[in-house]
């Protein structure tokens, strides 16, 4: 049973509706993960990171490498996903559930298909936000030093990445 805020899982699923509906099980004593096929969580995530901008440049092998090193957590409600200040250690994907950043302009809503960190995962700065859990969470996770040593080991990945980001930059400064 995961007994702590945020849970890593080992999991996937043919469709996002039927995965939580085997890894949550809810009791008196709070949200038990229940194992799914690793293949399947592979599938599903490299689907999902192929809608990331930053991820657009990639192959599906590339994409299936990112996803080979990619995580799923369950998180409770009011649980603290990043913090503002802390370092800069993974990128995330929401899977399903409600986060909401803090920001110095108001609060943002994050549900189903938002995303961020994704700078963190390249550069390791602090956190320039607080992201907590509205609801119950499901988030699809790339550590930071994971991703770093798939980069060292597959060097297409880190110039497909980069040329993604040579390209926004360049549009965002016409």
């Amino acid at each position: 049973m995961a007994s702590y805020p945020c849970g890593l899982l080992a999991s996937g699923g043919a469709t996002l509706q039927e995965e939580l509906g085997r890894l949550m099980v809810g009791s008196a004593l709070g949200v038990w993960d229940a194992p799914v096929s690793r293949r399947d969580f592979q599938q599903e995530a490299e689907t999902l990171l192929a809608q990331v901008p930053l991820f657009s440049g990639l192959s599906r092998r590339q994409l299936a490498r990112i996803a080979s090193v990619a995580e799923h957590r369950h998180c409770l409600a009011d649980a603290a996903l990043v913090r503002a200040g802390t370092a800069g250690d993974a990128f995330y994907v929401i899977l399903d559930g409600e986060a909401r950043v803090e920001l110095p302009g108001g609060p943002v809503a994050l549900g189903p298909g938002s995303f961020f960190g994704e700078m963190a995962i390249i550069d390791g700065a602090p956190r320039s936000a607080t992201v907590s859990a509205v609801t119950d969470i499901v988030v699809l996770v790339i550590p930071r030093a994971k991703f770093l040593s798939l980069l060292m080991a597959e060097p297409k990945v880190a110039l497909a990445i980069m040329a993604t980001l040579a390209q926004r930059l360049r549009e965002a400064q016409m």
